[in-house]
């Protein structure tokens, strides 16, 4: 077997590490030392893996570069944003492969996990991996690509349950790639015909998810103004047998939210405007300026004060059960509410204070206890914890005529209405 190391262990390189390492040693290398500190003492603080798995890991957690030398396979899992513009940044991986450079040997194979658009492996990295190797690619050392499909937060659907899709230069990589993927992946693996169509493949996984997602947010916008309630629609709709069942709701993270733009980047590089794609994005990201207006139309239509008013938003993180704040969309209806001279109050029993304060300079309510009544609480984002809840903790938080905006359409409208709350759902 190979001599794995993994670079850049966030929420997809540290699974991919910890499957390795438990079957032969691996080196896992990250630039934060912090991270590395913390997996050393056995703590991963984005909750992907356990306390006892990561323990009985056999990984060389490491923030030394020349520690890379001892491994002859390399996976590079760093993030790939996009800037404010909405242009790739590609700056996180020209980064890890200047770290990879240097330590790369005659034999090596690189394989890259990062959603790219088509060609970066190949066009992009390459260059700077022979630049500071000295070595030739395709000859002294060869490329792979290995879309990763980790969803944060998801224990069902994990590193070695999924079918990895893998691509490499040539045929004989191609089959070292994928024998030391099946190595770990039980689901198996799927060859691609090239490291081009296996970069397109990933980016068009989450630009599908997007487009389909923003076309039910239309529908919840249109179904609103007719005063229909949406998720009935889509549960009438749902007894089709080929209906798809998407819902409507915020769209942030460093996946959906962000994958489509390097793939309209390259279109538009190429000389086509990619209508379709953009159009969607546009909708997704409007919405968290539309349930902010919903917001306080409901409290309007109910008497309640707007100007210096009290809303409790539950959830801060892009999505549920995840503690991940990165691209949360949630702020942007905190952003809005606030035009409206309205104050807010956040809790989320995932995230703590200072990475509140560090990523989006929001202050938040670390207690159940302190929070105070509220004229509307808006169910942002809808982890297991406040799920567990009955509806008289969520009357707690709130005043007379209790006003309750169901970004996601968890809570029962019957039961809400018995207990005479007035729910609102997306």
């Amino acid at each position: 077997m190979r001599n794995i190391s993994v670079i850049g262990l966030g929420y997809v390189g540290l699974p991919v590490a910890v499957a390795f390492g438990e079957l032969s040693k691996v080196v896992g290398f990250d630039i934060n030392q912090f991270r590395i500190d913390r997996l050393k003492n056995g703590f991963d603080d984005t909750l992907e893996v356990e306390t006892a798995t990561l323990k009985k890991s056999d990984i060389l957690f490491t923030s030394t570069a020349i520690d890379l030398k001892n491994a002859d396979f390399h996976i590079i899992a760093v993030p790939t944003p996009v800037d404010k513009a909405h242009r790739p940044d590609l700056s996180p991986l020209i980064g890890a492969c200047e770290v990879l450079g240097p330590q790369l040997k005659k034999g090596d194979i690189v394989v890259f996990e990062s959603t790219v658009y088509p060609g970066v492996t190949e066009d992009e990295c390459a260059p700077v991996l022979e630049k500071l190797s000295g070595l030739k690619s395709g000859v002294d050392f060869k490329l792979g690509y290995s879309p990763e499909r980790i969803n944060p937060g998801d224990k069902e659907h994990t590193f070695t349950k999924i079918i990895k899709v893998v691509a490499g230069q040539d045929e004989e990589s191609l089959n070292i790639i994928a024998d030391t993927y099946s190595s770990a992946v039980v689901a198996g693996v799927y060859k691609a015909s090239s490291i081009k169509v296996a970069e397109a493949a990933k980016v068009i996984e989450n630009t599908q998810r997007d487009l389909n997602i923003a076309l039910v947010n239309e529908l919840a916008i249109i179904f609103d103004k007719m005063d229909i309630d949406t998720l009935d629609v889509l549960e009438a709709a749902g007894t089709k047998w080929n209906f798809l069942p998407f819902r409507p709701g915020l769209v942030g993270g460093h996946c959906i939210g962000v994958d489509p733009y390097y793939l309209t980047y390259k279109s538009e590089m190429i000389g086509h405007k990619p209508e379709v794609i953009l159009s969607g994005r546009r909708i997704n990201d409007k919405m968290g300026k539309f349930i902010a207006y919903r917001t306080i139309k409901e409290m309007i239509k109910f008497d309640s004060r707007v100007k210096n008013s009290i809303v409790t938003i539950l959830g801060l993180t892009f999505k549920e059960n995840c503690p991940d704040l990165r691209n949360s969309k949630v702020v942007d209806i905190i952003k809005e509410l606030k035009e409206f001279g309205v104050q807010i109050q956040i809790y989320d029993p995932l995230i703590s204070k200072e990475d509140a304060k560090k990523y989006y300079d929001l202050e938040i309510v670390e207690e159940f206890e302190n929070l105070e009544k509220a004229e509307a609480l808006i169910l942002a984002v809808p982890h297991s914890h406040f799920l567990s809840w009955d509806l008289s903790k969520f009357k707690e938080l709130l005043l007379d005529n209790p006003i309750i905006m169901d970004v996601k359409s968890c809570l029962n409208k019957q039961e809400c209405k018995k207990e005479n709350i007035h729910l609102w759902r997306l």
